[in-house]
């Protein structure tokens, strides 16, 4: 995505924080910063899987032909690193999703209205679709919008600690 671009509505700081253009996050972009995380691990896992399939590939090939006997065994290695070093990254996604999930649960919490804060936990911490959150609160989804736009000037987002 393109810094400042209406289509991306943070940008990844070295902390992993999504932070605007200006520096100033609006409550949703703050809120929403776990799924986006959530979707990258989901993303590396995929792509892990997917090697770990190529590596049995490249591993389990026979033929009628006898061996060579100079096999490509640095293809395997290659696959093998690549799988390793996308684990660390998950590992290390994993972690910073925790992190910001407790984060966000505490500015959640600091929501006076158990409501708001319902809502917001089962869309922000639970990743749970409007219709999921219009079943389980029994609402319909005009209210929930109305209910969620409310929740969000509820929020109070922190500053990052270089602005303090």
């Amino acid at each position: 995505c393109i810094r400042d671009s209406p289509y991306c509505p943070g940008w990844p700081t070295a902390s992993g924080r999504l932070e605007k253009g200006d520096g100033i996050m609006t409550a949703k972009e703050y809120l929403s910063q776990a799924y986006r995380i959530d979707q990258r691990i989901n993303s590396k896992l995929e792509q892990v899987s997917s090697l770990r399939e190529l590596s049995t590939k490249a591993t389990a090939t026979f033929s009628d032909v006898p061996p060579s006997g100079t096999r490509n065994v640095h293809r395997l290695e290659d696959v093998i690193l690549k799988i390793v070093s996308l684990e660390e990254e998950i590992n290390h996604e994993i972690d910073r999703l925790v992190d910001l999930k407790h984060e966000i649960h505490t500015v959640i919490g600091e929501v006076r209205n158990p409501e708001y804060q319902t809502l917001l936990e089962l869309r922000y911490l639970c990743f749970k679709s409007w219709e999921q959150i219009g079943v389980l609160m029994s609402y319909n989804t005009k209210y929930l919008f109305e209910l969620h736009s409310r929740a969000l000037k509820a929020v109070r987002v922190p500053q990052s600690p270089d602005e303090n």
